[in-house]
């Protein structure tokens, strides 16, 4: 049987705790949201797969974090979108470097029907009607906080909290892909 999964970056512990108080204050302001209860995260996309399917992905996750780089983000700014999401937006330095990131798990990953982020945005709500998301933004006007970002996170939907839950993290240890060593015959 097939679950839901998601692949996200996690930020340091202290801005998880920031971000669930931004979501308390919010909450205090217009009541309950979508994502209200999840952990502060960048999605990087989401998919379905079975537990065979799910084994062969971890596997691939590890191969292509083991080469990846640890970068340094920049969170300096909020967002929205049209569909009512209000969301902290890393700069545009931040933001250069974890695009590739993003990009090159989601090409390594041979899922189907994946749902892909090409826009690293770490939500503080979904679905806002105009008038909350305006009092939102006049809630959270600045905000300047960094981590180091060194690894991704697996999560499986969790049916009875209906939320993310994290099963797998996979390091980022900078070490270069392995070279196709071609050997002569003669």
């Amino acid at each position: 049987m097939e679950k839901d999964y998601s692949v996200a970056i996690y930020p340091s512990e202290a801005i998880i705790s920031l971000v669930k108080s931004m979501k308390e204050q919010l909450a205090k302001e217009v009541g309950w949201f979508h994502s209200k209860n999840s952990v502060g995260h960048i999605t990087i996309c989401e998919f379905k797969a079975t537990d065979t399917e799910i084994e062969i992905i971890k596997n691939q996750l590890d191969r292509l974090c083991d080469t990846l780089q640890p970068v340094e983000v920049t969170l300096n700014g909020f967002g929205s979108y049209p569909n009512g999401a209000f969301f902290i937006s890393p700069n545009a330095v931040s933001k250069n470097s974890l695009k590739p990131i993003m990009k090159r798990i989601q090409e390594s990953l041979r899922v189907r029907n994946m749902k892909k982020n090409d826009d690293p945005h770490l939500s503080i709500a979904r679905r806002l009607t105009p008038e909350n998301l305006e009092r939102a933004k006049a809630l959270f006007t600045t905000i300047d906080v960094d981590f180091l970002c060194d690894s991704i996170v697996l999560r499986k939907f969790d049916e009875n909290i209906k939320q993310f839950v994290v099963i797998d993290t996979f390091k980022f240890n900078n070490n270069p892909q392995p070279e196709l060593i071609q050997g002569t015959l003669f």
